[in-house]
């Protein structure tokens, strides 16, 4: 096996800090979890994290990146999978069932919240954070419309924020209450496509 370079190595520690950092952050919240714990973790030196990130937050946000990411990853497989609307529709309720109100994620990104209120950099931080899953939310919305042959009543954007909007604050809910249905997302969405226009070719 060819030896990493440099670079190569830098970016595999990265990596394997950042995904270390994101189970701890998850199972322990962020109060709970030191740069000293994401080390020891992942079997390197305090050093180490400071030499790829310059504070806890900094680290945090990227961990919320990759999990932003990896569910718009899940949405899309959801979305794209079936061969009829009303089965790629059941895919993604179902994948919103078991996503919506996961306690580590959403614990994580309202005690982060919480935190923004005194910390206008971290809330400038969040704000470019909610607009990438916003811009992800756009074209995941406008790549299953377009595949229907569909035109929204709403531009994609207001749509997709609608969407996003019921998302988080049904999270938020159903991480205190998981007996909550996650199906007025669904039905969100059915909505907006019952009233939709085949779009012009």
């Amino acid at each position: 096996m060819a030896r990493l370079t440099r670079s190569e190595s830098q970016a595999r520690t990265r990596a394997h800090l950042v995904a270390t950092a994101r189970d701890l952050f998850l199972a322990d919240g962020y109060a709970a979890t030191s740069l000293e714990k994401v080390a020891d973790e992942a079997g390197y030196s305090k050093g180490a994290v400071y030499s790829n990130f310059k504070n806890k937050k900094e680290l945090c946000l990227e961990v919320l990146g990759l999990i932003h990411a990896t569910k718009g990853q899940e949405i899309a497989a959801a979305l794209g999978g079936g061969e009829t609307m009303e089965e790629r529709l059941d895919a993604f309720q179902a994948w919103a069932e078991k996503t919506l109100g996961d306690v580590g994620w959403t614990m994580l990104e309202f005690e982060l919240i919480v935190l923004s209120r005194h910390d206008p950099e971290l809330r400038d931080a969040l704000t470019a954070t909610l607009g990438t899953a916003r811009e992800i939310t756009v074209t995941l919305l406008k790549s299953f419309t377009d595949s229907l042959g569909v035109a929204l009543p709403v531009p994609v954007q207001d749509a997709a924020s609608s969407i996003l909007s019921l998302g988080v604050g049904l999270g938020i809910q159903r991480a205190i209450d998981p007996t909550i249905s996650a199906s007025v997302v669904t039905d969100n969405l059915r909505v907006l496509l019952a009233v939709s226009q085949p779009s012009e070719l």
